[in-house]
C-alpha cells in the first residue's frame, strides 16, 4: 500500500501543497538533499523513493543501523559510473542520527558535489543529532503525525484496493475502523500492520469488529521518544501546566511520560526544582513533598513510583504560586555580575581568627537576640548596594504572611533608627 505519487501521499499538506518547496522540486524532476524528520509511519522512506522515480534516479537505500563505510563506499563508486553516463543517485540514508560525526562527515563531498541527492530519515530532532555542516547542506521537513482521518483513508484504501490491498478482504465495523485509526497514534504503517493481522484471524470472509482491532493492536503507540525532543517539549508541557495550576494537565502530560518509558528520576527532579522555582515561599511544604516524592521514587522504583510522581505532581499542580525567591535571586545575581561583589560592612565580616579585632573585623556588631523581636537597625548589605530591593514576596500563601513579617522589620528598624 505505500503511495506511488504525491496524489497518493496523506496528510503532510503543510509540506506538499501546491507550490511548495518539497512539491515543486519533486514536480521538477530537480531535487535537492534533504532530512525528513517525523515519527514513524508518517511516509518518510514513501516520500524519498516518490523523489527518486520524479527526477528519474537510482534509488539507492541503507539503513545508518547495519550501513558502515564499506557499503557507502561501495554506493557512491556506484553513483559514480551512473553520473559518467548521465543519471542521478537519490540516496536514502535511514535512522541517519545513528552515523557518528565522521561518518557523516564522510558524506559531505559527495552532497557538495552533486554526486548524490542525500536524503536523511529521522525521528529525532535533526539540530540535535546531525552535524551541522550536513545541515547547512540540506533543507530540513518535518513530517507531521497522519491524523485519524488520514490514517482511516488508508485503511479504507488497503480494504479496497484489488491491485495492492487486502483482496479479497475482510469486512470491518465502523468501530473497529475508527478505533484502529485513533490507536494508531497518527502511524500508518502501525495502524496497516494491525489491520493485516485483524484480518489473519478473521479469513478473508469474516468481519473485523472492535474485540478483534483491539487485539491485533493491543495498545495504542504512544508517541514519545526519551532521547530526543519529545523528551523536552513533554517536561516543558509539564512544568508549564503544573505552573498554570493545570492540575489535569499535569497529570496528563506525567502519564504520556510515564508511557513513553521516561526516566522517573527525571521527573522528580524537574519536581524538587519546580517546588522551589514556581511555589518558593507561597508553600514551603511543596520542597518537602517533591524531595519525598524522589526518595520515593529511588526506594520504590517502576510501576509503583508512578503513585508517588501522581501524588507529587497533583500537590505541585494545586499549592498557590510564587516565583518570589527566584526572581530575587536573579535580581541579586545581575547586580553582582554588573557592580561586583560588594565588601560586607566591617561588623558583619569575620572575627573568628586571632588578629580579626585590630583590622576592625566583626567589632560593633550586634547580637539580634539580645534585642526585642531580635530586631536591630544595623545595616548588613555592603554599602555599594545601597537600598536596593531584590525580594519582593507575593500576596498568595504563606508568602502573604513573609510579606507582613517584612513590613513589620522594616517598622521595627526605622523605629530603632530614629531613637
Amino acid at each position: 500500500m505505500r503511495p506511488r505519487t504525491i496524489d497518493e501521499l496523506v496528510g503532510q499538506g503543510h509540506l506538499l501543497g501546491d507550490g511548495s518547496t518539497l512539491r515543486t522540486a519533486i514536480e521538477s524532476g530537480e531535487p535537492h538533499s534533504m532530512i525528513l524528520y517525523g515519527p514513524p509511519g508518517t511516509g518518510k522512506t514513501t516520500i524519498a523513493r516518490i523523489v527518486a522515480t520524479a527526477a528519474d534516479g537510482a534509488f539507492e537505500e541503507q539503513s545508518a543501523v547495519n550501513a558502515g563505510r564499506a557499503e557507502v563506499r561501495a554506493m557512491l563508486e556506484r553513483a559514480t559510473e551512473r553520473r559518467r553516463g548521465g543519471r542521478r543517485t537519490v540516496f536514502f540514508l535511514d535512522e541517519i542520527h545513528r552515523f557518528n560525526k565522521a561518518q557523516q562527515d564522510a558524506l559531505l563531498p559527495a552532497v557538495e558535489e552533486g554526486l548524490v541527492t542525500l536524503i536523511g530519515a529521522t525521528t529525532e530532532n535533526p539540530f540535535f543529532e546531525v552535524n551541522s555542516a550536513l545541515i547547512s547542506r540540506s533543507q530540513i521537513y518535518e513530517l507531521r503525525p497522519i491524523g485519524d482521518e488520514g490514517v482511516c483513508e488508508l485503511l479504507q484504501r488497503a480494504l479496497s484496493d484489488p491491485e495492492r490491498g487486502l483482496h479479497p478482504a475482510p469486512g470491518i465495523d465502523d468501530d473497529a475502523l475508527a478505533m484502529l485509526a485513533a490507536r494508531a497514534g497518527g502511524d500508518a504503517r502501525q495502524a496497516l500492520g494491525a489491520l493485516e493481522r485483524a484480518a489473519t484471524t478473521v479469513g478473508l470472509e469474516g468481519m473485523i469488529d472492535l474485540a478483534t482491532a483491539e487485539d491485533a493492536l493491543q495498545r495504542k503507540a504512544v508517541l514519545y521518544d526519551k532521547g530526543g525532543d519529545k523528551h523536552y517539549d513533554y517536561i516543558s508541557a509539564w512544568i508549564k501546566a503544573t505552573r498554570a495550576s493545570d492540575v489535569d494537565a499535569s497529570v496528563y502530560y506525567l502519564a504520556a511520560m510515564l508511557e513513553g518509558g521516561e526516566d522517573p528520576r527525571f521527573i522528580a527532579r524537574r519536581m524538587v526544582i519546580f517546588a522551589s522555582e514556581d511555589i518558593g515561599n507561597a508553600d514551603p511544604q511543596a520542597l518537602s513533598v517533591a524531595t519525598a516524592v524522589g526518595a520515593a521514587v529511588d526506594r520504590v522504583g517502576l510501576p509503583e513510583c508512578r503513585l508517588n510522581l501522581a501524588q507529587g505532581a497533583v500537590y505541585l499542580a494545586l499549592a498557590p504560586k510564587s516565583n518570589a525567591s527566584y526572581a530575587a535571586l536573579l535580581a541579586a545575581e545581575a547586580h553582582v555580575r554588573e557592580d561586583g561583589a560588594g565588601e560586607p560592612p566591617a561588623a558583619m565580616r569575620s572575627a573568628g581568627y586571632a588578629g580579626a579585632k585590630v583590622l576592625g573585623r566583626g567589632v560593633g556588631y550586634r547580637y539580634p537576640h539580645d534585642e526585642p523581636e531580635a530586631l536591630n537597625d544595623q545595616r548588613a548589605l555592603p554599602d555599594s548596594v545601597g537600598s536596593e530591593r531584590f525580594y519582593e514576596p507575593s500576596n498568595r500563601g504563606f508568602e502573604a504572611e513573609l510579606g507582613e513579617r517584612r513590613r513589620r522589620i522594616a517598622e521595627v528598624r526605622e523605629s530603632t533608627d530614629e531613637s
